[in-house]
């Protein structure tokens, strides 16, 4: 009897043992750390969320390698906050997530609906929208009290804006001199002498020419003549206030210190601003620089005149290959706003790669910023303030990746 009492126990636990396991141990990988940053895990679940994210918000490139990046950067922010015990109630959080999802035309209802049918849960959004605010209010906290913007200030940068006046030009060399994780004082320390003492054309290209890492050392650090609006946030925030003739305070970018020599300035001229608005069209070719990539981009050169041409190269393809974009010259991306610099309307570059895809870039055509568009004294006052602390934030940024410590489990369970 004690046996037939105990017999739906014993079979339920043999038919249990007789199921294979790949259900219940994916769920347990799916939810197993990938990686660990500061001791905060990353999980195979959340990456595969924010991939699907981005995948449904277009973002070029390889998707996974920048899902990665874009998690590890939001846990160190969530990190800064936490040490400057900075915390968002639910209504910024939701205010953050509407205003998010009116980019779209849409409500956060209608956002998390269409975004579910991608397969992303509402935690992800919703984690998403949070790591960006509250960034946003450890820069301000920790770097907005050294954010000073000058009546002056506000003058150029509308003098910049009006119909009247070009974007100046600058001339511009770099030593971008590499920071190792046991050379980070020393290194430091080499950045400050050689901008306090550097002086003139001749010795600043020798020292980039003997520190920097730069692809331009061997040019002694010559970036060339570039649109002021070219320049990254952090680069302008650098040279803002040098005359000609000066050099940079060290910028901490990424792993490099950054220092920045304005040899020249070029003020706009008097008639309407051209690049105020720049149209683009970016057509990927998966093969990076390769030949067979190179190629395909030649024959595609050689089959456009205009951006509207693509439309039918890209045809049946996957839409993400071609993306034609319209947004202020100033919002353009540094590398991208070099290389359409060089173009005229209907010219193409084959510089860059996404990825691993090359990117064939098209300038469609420039035009003037209409003139309501040109700012009040307060709203350039914030736009300035604004540009300032994302240079504080870009570099910010660069110095707490460089301080993580980050672990990936496929590395623990190798070791």
């Amino acid at each position: 009897m004690r046996l037939i009492s105990h017999l739906p126990a014993l079979m339920l636990a043999l038919a249990v043992s007789l199921v294979p396991p790949t259900v219940a141990e994916a769920q347990q990988g799916l939810f197993s750390p990938r990686l660990t940053v500061n001791g905060r895990a990353i999980t195979e679940y959340e990456l595969q969320q924010r991939m699907k994210f981005m995948e449904l918000l277009r973002t070029p490139g390889d998707i996974a390698e920048a899902a990665e990046v874009a998690l590890i950067e939001d846990r160190l922010r969530m990190d800064a906050a936490d040490a400057m015990g900075i915390k968002l109630t639910d209504q910024q959080i939701l205010e953050g997530m509407k205003e998010f999802a009116s980019r779209a035309d849409l409500s956060v209802e209608e956002f998390v609906e269409a975004i579910g049918q991608g397969g992303v849960e509402p935690e992800t959004f919703r984690d998403f929208v949070e790591a960006g605010l509250v960034w946003r209010e450890v820069i301000r906290a920790k770097f907005g009290p050294r954010v000073q913007v000058t009546d002056a200030d506000v003058d150029r940068a509308l003098s910049l804006s009006s119909k009247r006046g070009f974007p100046p030009s600058v001339l511009v060399s770099e030593i971008a001199i590499k920071v190792y994780a046991h050379k980070e004082e020393e290194t430091q320390a080499l950045a400050e002498r050689l901008a306090a003492t550097l002086r003139g054309e001749a010795a600043f290209a020798a020292a980039a020419k003997e520190y920097s890492a730069a692809p331009t050392a061997e040019e002694g650090g010559d970036l060339g003549w570039m649109s002021s609006v070219s320049l990254p946030p952090p680069a302008r925030a650098a040279l803002q206030g040098l005359r000609p003739g000066q050099v940079s305070q060290p910028l901490r970018v990424g792993d490099m210190l950054v220092i920045y020599y304005l040899r020249d300035l070029r003020e706009g001229g008097q008639t309407a601003p051209e690049g105020a608005y720049v149209e683009y069209a970016e057509f990927l070719i998966p093969g990076g620089r390769s030949a067979a990539a190179l190629e395909e981009a030649a024959r595609v050169r050689a089959r456009v005149d205009a951006c509207d041409d693509l439309y039918g190269i890209a045809k049946g393809l996957p839409e993400d290959r071609l993306t034609i974009t319209s947004m202020p010259a100033a919002r353009l991306s540094p590398e991208v706003a070099r290389e359409l610099e060089l173009l005229d309307e209907g010219e193409s570059s084959t510089a860059l790669t996404r990825g691993d895809a090359l990117v064939f870039l098209m300038l469609c055509n420039r035009q003037a910023g209409p003139a309501e568009e040109i700012p009040s004294r307060e709203a350039t006052r914030t736009a300035l303030a604004n540009e300032r602390l994302n240079g504080y934030s870009e570099s910010y940024m660069s110095e707490l990746m460089a301080e993580a410590l980050i672990r990936y489990a496929r590395d623990e369970e190798g070791g």
